[in-house]
């Protein structure tokens, strides 16, 4: 079976000449890589929002993969969240480029 680096660009971005992609992420050489916009939002806490609402796409990607319940998936992302906020597991390395 073979699996595909990239996620396919979904109909409403491709339709929508204005969709800007803010957020970006890999699992490789063992850990996260993420590229993203920081400048997105004049505001960063609205990055709160994005977390929240892609915990949600997860909580409804899972209950159609495995019938879970979205709630219970959403909880459990809330918890391993602040744990890793509190307790961090590793440091985010890399920098900032324009």
């Amino acid at each position: 079976m073979s699996i595909e680096r990239d996620l396919h660009v979904p109909r409403e971005v491709a339709d929508d000449p204005g969709a800007r992609e803010v957020l970006r992420a890999w699992v490789a050489n063992g850990g996260l890589v993420c590229n993203l916009r920081p400048d997105t939002w004049q505001d960063a806490a609205a990055w709160g929002i994005v977390l929240a609402d892609v915990a949600r796409h997860v909580g409804n990607a899972v209950r159609d993969l495995r019938g879970d319940a979205p709630g219970a998936t959403v909880r459990a992302i809330r918890d391993m969240f602040n744990n890793e906020l509190s307790d961090p597991t590793d440091e985010p390395t890399g920098h900032f480029e324009e």
